[in-house]
């Protein structure tokens, strides 16, 4: 005989459950940034030492950039949120491409192992279906250091030639100051022969931690947070002990669950220097920010409609426009938003239409009529920031909410519902 299963059985993909309406109370803890420690991570092929990163987040990409570092012959060994890994193993100069193919930052890998073996294969990565993100300034300024570049059938090619098979230092001016790029050449130039100066470089907090990370390796790195970037060129790095710096982007995610739910909430710990926009943008909205050294304490009644872009740092991040644009669909008014990061970051715009957000799309901006509720309804997360744009949105929404696309809400946020559980919210993980 077949059993029947009850529909609350037949869940086949994972998915989490929101019971919406409720009012959110006490202190959100924020993890390490993912962002800094997926590239740090990457440093540990810059030196045959042993690397002690702590505060790392317990994340499916974190696993997934130590996967790749044991494959190319890094022992990596975790222990709650500290990671070690010793690069002194270190014998492969291509990761394999299943690894590779799923996670964005491997492409930092290139870098560090073009300067320590002096060549590195590099699948072209992948990821968040966001949009393009071009390896053009990463090639460009490896060609710089005097490497040769090649890209064929989806794989980047890169040697050094010579018989020290060593970079030298170079001159390199980003057409786009990106973040990626920056870190990597960054880590190829601390151990290139000379002095490697990097201008229009990315300012984000993930690249002064790489550098801070970089000097306690004993590099020679001055300028990162500033334009212009110099790397003086070492023979060898050695190990270090490093703290990871918190996720500006889930602090700000913990934030918008204040605002979105009009409650009063503790985010701890952020520095508030890295959120300066978003900081910013949230009284502008009308919510009320007490900030005591590393802790925000944030309390939201009545939201008002405001207009933002996305820029990069210190502009409003990317990364926060699909959470921050759950909330003005709850605001009082219409606001504006532009995204002009990413060519594909508006898929959000449809689930948020199907909880009665009232949205329309032209190009890369948004146009929000504020509506007085959402409604719970089946929605899917397209990305990482996407499905933690819906998770904010159910929690303000009447009814229940189910949101699927968890594998890339678990690839950047440690768990989610469980920290929000723990303040007063009702999320089912289910499947």
């Amino acid at each position: 005989m077949t059993a029947t299963l009850v529909p609350s059985q037949q869940i086949l993909t994972p998915q989490l459950e929101i019971a919406g309406g409720r009012r959110l109370a006490g202190e959100l803890r924020v993890s390490g940034a993912k962002n800094s420690a997926l590239v740090l991570m990457a440093a540990s092929l810059l030196t045959t030492e042993q690397l002690r990163l702590r505060n790392v987040p317990p994340l499916t990409d974190i696993g997934g950039m130590a996967d790749i570092l044991i494959s190319l012959g890094v022992a990596t060994s975790h222990n709650g949120d500290t990671l070690e890994m010793d690069g002194s193993g270190l014998s492969q100069s291509s990761p394999p491409y299943e690894l590779v193919n799923s996670l964005r930052a491997s492409f930092f890998c290139i870098g560090p192992l073009l300067a320590r073996l002096g060549i590195a294969r590099v699948p072209l990565p992948g990821g968040c279906q966001i949009g393009t993100r071009p390896v053009v300034e990463h090639v460009k300024g490896l060609k710089a250091l005097g490497a040769q570049v090649t890209i064929e059938h989806g794989v980047v090619s890169a040697v050094v030639p010579g018989r020290s098979h060593r970079l030298r230092g170079g001159r390199i001016h980003l057409d786009c100051p990106s973040v990626g790029a920056t870190e990597t050449l960054m880590m190829a130039a601390a151990l290139a022969e000379g002095e490697t100066v990097i201008e229009n470089a990315a300012l984000e907090p993930e690249v002064v931690d790489l550098a801070g990370l970089l000097l306690a390796m004993g590099a020679k790195v001055r300028g990162a947070g500033t334009p212009t970037i110099t790397i003086v060129g070492v023979e060898r790095l050695h190990g270090a002990d490093y703290a990871v710096i918190p996720d500006r982007i889930e602090a700000g995610t913990f934030l918008l669950a204040a605002a979105i739910t009009r409650s009063c909430l503790t985010v701890a710990p952020v520095v508030t220097d890295h959120l300066g926009a978003v900081l910013t943008k949230l009284e502008e909205v009308g919510c009320r920010l007490e900030i005591d050294g590393t802790n925000v304490t944030i309390s939201a009644d009545t939201i008002q409609a405001v207009d933002l872009r996305t820029q990069p740092f210190p502009g409003f991040p990317t990364d926060l426009q699909a959470p921050f644009m759950s909330l003005l669909a709850t605001a009082n008014g219409n606001s504006v938003v532009t995204e002009n990061i990413f060519e594909n970051r508006l898929q959000h715009v449809a689930e948020l239409q199907r909880m009665g957000a009232a949205i329309r799309t032209q190009g890369n901006t948004a146009f929000i009529e504020g509506v007085p509720r959402l409604s719970g309804a089946p929605v899917q997360g397209s990305d990482l920031r996407a499905s933690a744009a819906m998770v904010l949105a159910g929690l303000a929404a009447d009814g229940i909410t189910t949101v699927q696309g968890l594998e890339y809400l678990d690839r950047g946020y440690a768990d989610f519902e469980g920290k929000l559980n723990a303040v007063g919210a009702s999320i089912r993980r289910l499947g």
